[in-house]
């Protein structure tokens, strides 16, 4: 429905000269409960029996810059701020890797990002094992068009790779993704290869 119709209910919120629209209240119609495969800092995963929903987006005027990082970086901070000013809150919602964040650990690793800090990998990005045994990071295609993979036998010791990988997606969405080979140390100071995949959707790691 659109903003001019009797039945759309929404809040505008300014911040930093960017608006941002809030959804799902009351009186008006809810939000459908988003889908959820990772969780962070929660005992359980949050479902549509127990919780409620309200959606936080780009206002009109942002359109299309759903992917520009000062614009996501201010939507994060709002996010933040509501989360940090009503306790009711229990969770935050990131569609693109279908993870939902508890509300304590969301604040910490955004504001920490804010402050200029490493980018929130666990959380803003999840990770899951594919069937060949490599670790693959979950929603990294909607900051750089590109998912990052560390290839067995690399990715053996999962808790290992996975430190690996939050250190790996900061660099890349510092670099705006990756279209070249490159070399690196990692942090037990054993060389690895990064390059892009041929049809360049995925960054592969594996020691040298």
């Amino acid at each position: 429905m659109r903003p001019d119709s009797a039945e759309y209910h929404w809040v505008e919120l300014l911040r930093e000269g960017l608006t941002f629209d809030l959804e799902g209240l009351a009186p008006g119609p809810s939000c459908e409960f988003p889908e959820i495969e990772h969780r962070f800092d929660l005992e359980s995963v949050p479902t549509e029996f127990r919780f409620e929903s309200i959606r936080l987006g780009l206002g009109q005027h942002l359109a299309g810059g759903q992917k520009t990082i000062p614009i996501m970086r201010g939507l994060v901070a709002l996010a933040r701020d509501l989360a940090h000013h009503f306790e009711d809150a229990t969770a935050i919602v990131w569609p693109p890797a279908k993870s939902a964040i508890g509300r304590r650990f969301f604040e910490s690793i955004t504001t920490a990002w804010i402050d200029g800090g490493a980018f929130p990998a666990l959380g803003l990005t999840a990770f899951q094992e594919t069937i060949d045994g490599a670790l693959q990071s979950v929603g990294l295609t909607y900051w750089i068009g590109q998912e990052l993979r560390i290839e067995a036998p690399l990715s053996s010791d999962k808790v290992a790779a996975t430190r690996l990988g939050v250190r790996l997606i900061n660099q890349l969405i510092l670099l705006g993704g990756l279209h070249d080979s490159e070399r690196i140390v990692a942090p037990d100071g054993s060389r690895l290869v990064m390059r892009p995949s041929r049809n360049r959707k995925y960054i592969r790691v594996w020691r040298e």
